[in-house]
């Protein structure tokens, strides 16, 4: 999902360029990605002679497919992540966004299944928030859901990626935090 944040077409590039290219950002997001490969690359140089301001970090979805991982192991590996990008560059704060909905299990008691994983996993991570002196967690999850609570297929075409519209979304509500995390200002909000 974050991978789409630059690929053109009905994802997120224009978004991109609009909200990101200016202040020379960098996606370090792959497709498919999960939380071990993402702490591997930190682990292995990802980070290695640049030390951001700020990571926008949103990762787990492809963990929480039927049962490859628990949403524990999912909650400690995105923690892992967060240990990692303080051990290279502890002055980089963090973005921690909640994993968003989604609505991609074979049938209804495996989108539930995945739907009560998903929350859990936020849950926990939610509490990796320190008061926004390092780590900020935001849940901007609702913002991509209607008023029953579906996701909108303008939003979310496959009901997992998102299209410009969704990254236009997402870039909105995260945009004041950003701005206020890029000036060392402590987030809490």
């Amino acid at each position: 999902i974050t991978h789409f944040w630059e690929r053109d077409g009905e994802f997120g590039l224009p978004v991109w360029e609009r909200y990101y290219e200016h202040r020379e950002a960098l996606n370090l997001g792959f497709g498919g990605d999960r939380t071990e490969w993402v702490n591997w690359r930190l682990q292995n140089g990802e980070l290695d002679g640049i030390k951001p301001k700020v990571v926008q970090l949103m990762i787990g979805t492809n963990n929480s497919n039927g049962s490859d991982n628990t949403a524990e192991e999912i909650a400690d590996g995105v923690k892992g992540i967060i240990d990692e990008i303080k051990k290279k560059s502890p002055s980089t704060k963090v973005l921690l966004l909640a994993v968003f909905p989604r609505n991609t299990g074979k049938d209804d008691a495996a989108k539930k299944i995945q739907k009560d994983k998903i929350d859990k996993v936020n849950s926990i991570i939610s509490k990796l928030d320190d008061g926004g002196k390092s780590v900020k967690f935001l849940d901007i999850g609702s913002k991509f859901k209607d008023a029953s609570g579906a996701l909108p297929k303008e939003l979310m075409p496959d009901q997992l990626h998102l299209s410009e519209k969704g990254y236009e979304i997402w870039a909105n509500a995260v945009e004041s935090v950003i701005t206020s995390m890029l000036k060392g200002d402590q987030v809490k909000a």
